[in-house]
């Protein structure tokens, strides 16, 4: 039977063992504990934070960090279209509405020009939204100084979704940490994982420290159980912190796999005719979390569906990039600024198999399959050709 080869899997080693069996002999189970505390320090201590709140996933520190923002009923928040559903989702929990803003062509990521037209345009009419959400999207930072300048030039908060991009850089420095709030994934799929969890990070000691409060059913403080407004259950467990405290010793090495996996890719398909990867901005170093890459089909000779399907049935997993949010049913009516570029890139993009435990045999699967697409399409273009 064909090994499936999968997008992009969990890559754990021993020290995460090793830190959960400390949490089993220790008895810490419950959302609190010695590994989360840790894993807290030794995360602001890589990305160069100020201060971290480990919680139950990406989505439950966006949601936090827009409540903590200020995010109420009848707010606007403009945020990247081309990202997964969960960027906006939190928008609508607190009863706000998303903007979306189009992509730039350099790094896929939020257009800077588009947000301070539009930004522009909603200070003349005196409907500025309440805040911006920008996502670095599949390990590459977003061009972050001119939307924070932007952001700034209004006092509009500045919320970092790098829930894709730990361990890129924009400038020598950790995406995720420019903004008034940052927010880290840590899904099964993620360059790193602690099967499910996420981060929210700021400079700001006392957001940090709201978010843990709202993060534990927002507790009062009282020998028994008084709540002054309403929390949610979003800690992370001592056990799976202690696997985030693994995985972050070996984050740089799961980054260069990635960034290996990629190279050997651009090197073998990155001459077929129709294809192109998504670039790497000169500012920063990418990931590499996925390796995405888009085809012409007039050159290629099949299209990014077609090529998807072909694979798929040799047991290689591939995805389409992420569909615009303003082309999703949820968000059918929500206002959009521009949007062609994202829709030309989920068209014609596809994602590559990326896990940094990927063998080379694997990769050498998924580079001949993809070169027998192309070929095979010329063969059949040929013999038309002299059936005419």
């Amino acid at each position: 039977m064909t090994k499936p080869i999968l997008l992009s899997t969990p890559h754990i080693g021993k020290q995460e063992i090793e830190f959960v069996k400390e949490a089993f002999d220790t008895n810490w189970i419950a959302p609190v504990g010695p590994h989360v505390d840790a894993f807290e320090q030794e995360f602001c201590q890589l990305t160069g934070a100020g201060y971290a709140a480990a919680v139950s996933s990406g989505t439950a520190a966006l949601h936090l960090a827009l409540r903590l923002v200020g995010v109420e009923s009848g707010d606007e928040v403009f945020c990247s279209t081309l990202t997964f559903v969960a960027t906006a989702n939190p928008v609508v929990y607190l009863g706000a509405k998303p903007v979306f803003i189009d992509s730039d062509r350099i790094s896929w990521n939020m257009n800077p020009q588009l947000l301070q037209e539009a930004l522009e345009h909603r200070a003349r009419i005196g409907k500025l939204p309440k805040a911006v959400v920008v996502v670095h999207l599949y390990g590459q930072s977003a061009d972050i100084e001119p939307i924070l300048k932007a952001c700034d030039r209004y006092d509009i908060p500045l919320i970092e979704d790098a829930a894709e991009a730990l361990g890129a850089t924009y400038k020598g420095h950790f995406p995720g940490t420019f903004g008034r709030i940052g927010i880290y994934s840590f899904n099964g799929n993620k360059i790193i994982t602690t099967s499910g969890g996420g981060m929210l990070v700021s400079h700001d000691a006392e957001l940090v420290k709201k978010a843990r409060f709202l993060a534990t059913q927002a507790r009062d403080l009282a020998p028994h159980y008084q709540h002054s407004e309403i929390g949610y259950n979003y800690r992370l467990s001592n056990v799976l912190a202690g696997i985030g405290r693994g995985q972050l010793c070996v984050l740089h090495e799961r980054v260069a796999a990635r960034r290996h996996n990629f190279e050997i890719y651009q090197k073998t398909l990155g001459n077929l005719p129709g294809i192109e990867f998504m670039p790497e901005a000169i500012y920063g170093r990418a990931t590499r979390w996925l390796t995405c890459l888009t085809i012409d089909p007039k050159a290629f000779g099949a299209d990014r569906e077609q090529v998807r399907i072909a694979l798929a049935k040799q047991q290689i997993e591939t995805r389409p990039v992420w569909k615009p949010l303003h082309l999703q049913p949820v968000f059918s009516e929500c206002e959009r600024i521009k949007g062609t570029v994202a829709e030309n890139l989920f068209t014609y993009g596809l994602c590559l198999p990326s896990g940094s435990n990927l063998t080379t045999e694997d990769l050498e699967r998924v580079i001949n399959a993809i070169t027998e697409i192309h070929y095979e399409s010329e063969k059949y273009q040929f013999s038309l050709h002299h059936l005419k």
